[in-house]
């Protein structure tokens, strides 16, 4: 198949179509295909001419994986994303056609997501977009962003205490990184070697290689908070967590708590004026992403190279 060449839907025919990259039924591949173009939006809907959406590990649970956010195949599959208002819907405000916004959306009012040229969002979960924000900066911020600010919130931690984050390499985990050590608390990570001299000048006091099997072992203990952001790390983590501290989890696997130790899973939610304010710190500087932009031609290698883990610490964006 040649690189641009987009599939038919499995859809109705009738309609106009747009290019997408996404699934044609329940659990199927990740394909280039057309699917049909956004619906007009409803009372508190905005359409979106997409320019940058974001890819994350998070997408492979949106067809029949564990994550109901209202997809309806053939649908563009991606929740996160940065475009120009086209179409604005009744009772809406603050908002017009030609604005560029960010937004998180999960369920998608469309039944499609953001890998595709058009994609219809509910006006509350958006953003605008601040002057000088890159939009490929802007397309990789928004669930990575809020995952990071949401969890720091769960965990609830002051100046001077001590955090560790496993996979703090990563695109959620470097945020929450920089975030925590902007509030003076001392973070720990692991990550993998390469990327200890980037993660300490990001503010990391300390970071632990996680290929080393001992890599707990090799951290001191005695953590106010731990941010699981790497599957299979909670149990060893939950070690390393000071009596009534606190694990919060973003791969699910929450451990049960001892110790008087708070241990809980954590879920993304939309919020648009914490997405605000991440997106102002991105602009001022105090947040670094290290993104890598795709066509949307390459929607289901990036797909696949994210599911993988071989994103190699980067944010992957289709453009």
């Amino acid at each position: 198949m040649a690189a641009d060449l987009y599939l038919p839907s499995a859809g109705p025919s009738e309609g106009i179509t747009m290019k997408a990259s996404g699934v044609s039924g329940p659990d199927a591949d990740v394909v280039l295909l057309e699917v049909p173009e956004p619906p007009a939006p409803g009372a508190g809907q905005l359409v979106l001419e997409v320019e940058a959406a974001g890819v994350g590990p998070w997408d492979r649970l949106l067809n029949g994986g564990g994550w109901d956010v209202g997809l309806r195949p053939p649908a563009a599959l991606g929740v996160e994303g940065v475009g120009r208002v086209v179409a604005v819907g009744p009772d809406v405000e603050g908002f017009a056609v030609g604005d560029r916004v960010l937004a998180h959306e999960a369920p998608l009012p469309g039944g499609s997501g953001f890998w595709a040229e058009r994609v219809l969002i509910t006006a509350a979960s958006a953003a605008i977009c601040p002057a000088g924000l890159d939009p490929v900066q802007a397309g990789a911020l928004p669930v990575a962003g809020l995952t990071a600010h949401q969890s720091l919130e769960a965990l609830g931690l002051s100046r001077g205490e001590r955090l560790l984050i496993t996979n703090g390499g990563g695109a959620t985990g470097v945020l929450a990184l920089q975030i925590a050590a902007a509030r003076g608390i001392e973070v720990t990570v692991t990550a993998s070697a390469s990327a200890a001299e980037r993660l300490r000048g990001l503010g990391a006091l300390a970071v632990v290689d996680y290929h080393d099997s001992d890599w707990a072992g090799r951290v001191r203990g005695g953590f106010d908070g731990v941010l699981i952001a790497a599957g299979g790390t909670a149990r060893a983590a939950l070690s390393l967590v000071r009596d009534g501290g606190r694990l919060v989890s973003l791969t699910s696997d929450a451990p049960a708590g001892e110790r008087g130790i708070t241990s809980t899973n954590l879920y993304v939610r939309p919020d648009a004026a914490q997405l605000a304010h991440l997106a102002e710190a991105v602009v001022e500087g105090k947040l670094k992403q290290n993104v890598e932009a795709l066509p949307l031609r390459e929607g289901p290698a990036a797909f696949a190279r994210v599911s993988a883990g071989q994103a190699g610490g980067k944010k992957l964006v289709l453009t």
